[in-house]
């Protein structure tokens, strides 16, 4: 099978490599005087702009793998002449490119976005790429594990920067995938970590009730009279929970699992998703729970 031709644009960024390339060669071997003079420093930014042309004719090409390693040279050599933000800028452009074709590479060229900003302070940046590596994680490679790392790790980083709801984000995304893993004791912290938080902001009050009730949801997996003693804590911390449908729900369901009560437990859970849709990860905790009584579904 003959190899497919070149398009224009690929056979134009070909050359601007090629040209890139030379620059580059001169720039870092021009010398004392070179660089006394500025020719090396003008050279790098030469070759700098000419990688940068050849990344987007690559990309009109939709050659992607090119594409990313035009502007992984021009982060590159933007870090040798010290212009980090460019550095970082030109690595996180090469991730989006590469993220069509290899999440791995993405993902490496990410973390030397990280190292750059992390190293001049900019950690509100540096969490969002950690974000951006922990979608890939999840998306394109479905490992969870490295999700939550990188999670955690944009979570940190908000906190350092007193970025509190960009924080509870990427907190929230971590105490789901731990419950789904059955660390429980994990996910019911953070959950009712951003719950207390929540309940003391006028602003934010009115959600503190979605926080204790997944908190309770995982107290009900690990034991009842844990979730008990748990919704005993929650009345007094937010005593406007009592009056929610999520309440009523936790306290339907526990006095079943008190009771050994299948049917009842099964209506409970009916009755609540006839008016509101039960999403996946609530209905994975209560038949985890509903399992306790002997039962394998809630129908």
């Amino acid at each position: 099978m003959a190899e497919k031709s070149a398009s224009p644009e690929e056979q134009r960024g070909m050359k601007l490599i090629a040209e890139a390339e030379k620059k580059a060669g001169s720039g870092k071997s021009g010398g004392f005087w070179s660089k006394f003079a500025g020719g090396g420093s003008s050279k790098i930014d030469e070759a700098i702009d000419l990688f940068c042309q050849a990344a987007n004719q690559f990309k009109m090409a939709k050659n992607w793998s090119q594409a990313g390693y035009a502007f992984s040279q021009a982060a590159g050599l933007n870090l040798q002449s010290d212009n980090k933000n460019e550095a970082a800028s030109k690595y996180i452009d090469a991730s989006v490119c590469y993220k069509k074709i290899d999440a791995n590479q993405a993902i490496e060229c990410l973390k030397k976005a990280v190292e750059i900003q992390t190293e001049m302070g900019r950690f509100s940046m540096a969490a969002k790429q950690h974000i951006t590596i922990a979608e890939i994680y999840e998306s394109e490679l479905q490992n969870i594990d490295q999700a939550i790392v990188h999670y955690e790790r944009a979570a940190d980083y908000y906190q350092g920067e007193e970025s509190q709801s960009h924080a509870a984000k990427c907190l929230q995304k971590v105490a789901h995938y731990a419950a789904e893993k059955e660390d429980y004791m994990k996910a019911i912290q953070i959950f009712e970590q951003i719950a207390n938080r929540n309940a003391e902001n006028a602003m934010l009050k009115y959600s503190a009730k979605e926080y204790f009730f997944k908190a309770a949801l995982c107290h009900l997996c690990v034991d009842p009279l844990n979730a008990q003693h748990a919704l005993t804590r929650y009345e007094e911390t937010f005593p406007s929970f009592q009056d929610t449908r999520e309440y009523g729900l936790l306290k339907k369901v526990l006095g079943c699992m008190e009771d050994s009560n299948v049917d009842g437990f099964t209506e409970a859970v009916r009755e609540y998703d006839s008016i509101s849709r039960i999403d996946q990860w609530t209905t994975q905790l209560l038949l985890r729970a509903k399992r306790t009584l002997g039962e394998a579904d809630l129908t």
